[in-house]
């Protein structure tokens, strides 16, 4: 069974990330870290009782910024990852004064997020080494 809920588990979101960003992904971890993740909302999800991933939520005037994505390789393919954003969408939508959600997608991603609503702007860019591209979504 998957459960997500907001989380004050700083500890183990950035376990899943180190996981899926620095060890699988070869991000560095000077990138990876960051000084945001005490001002933002976390999402962790579980999957029958274990953490498989989360995500992080950081409020900019009125967009809500969806970031740091990850789902365990072992959790993929259960849905996990769409959930993680819906209930990302959902947490941002219970923000008074947000009008949009917008995300860094890996570009392989783009697809994904597309089927969750979500519409590319602007140019490819390089982040950690791997191209992306911002999509924003109305809430």
């Amino acid at each position: 069974m998957i459960e997500i809920a907001t989380s004050r588990d700083i500890t183990t979101c950035r376990l899943l990330r180190r996981r899926v960003f620095i060890e699988e992904q070869g991000v560095s971890e000077a990138d990876e870290l960051d000084d945001l993740d005490d001002e933002a909302i976390h999402l962790l999800a579980h999957l029958d009782g274990r953490a498989v991933g989360s995500a992080r939520l950081l409020l900019r005037g009125e967009t809500g910024k969806i970031g740091r994505v990850c789902v365990l390789a072992e959790a993929r393919g259960r849905g996990l990852g769409a959930a993680l954003i819906r209930a990302a969408l959902a947490e941002l939508r219970g923000h008074p004064g947000l009008t949009q959600a917008k995300l860094g997608a890996q570009t392989h991603a783009l697809g994904f997020y597309e089927r969750l609503g979500f519409v590319a702007i602007g140019p490819v860019y390089d982040d950690a080494g791997i191209p992306h591209r911002d999509m924003i979504s109305p809430l």
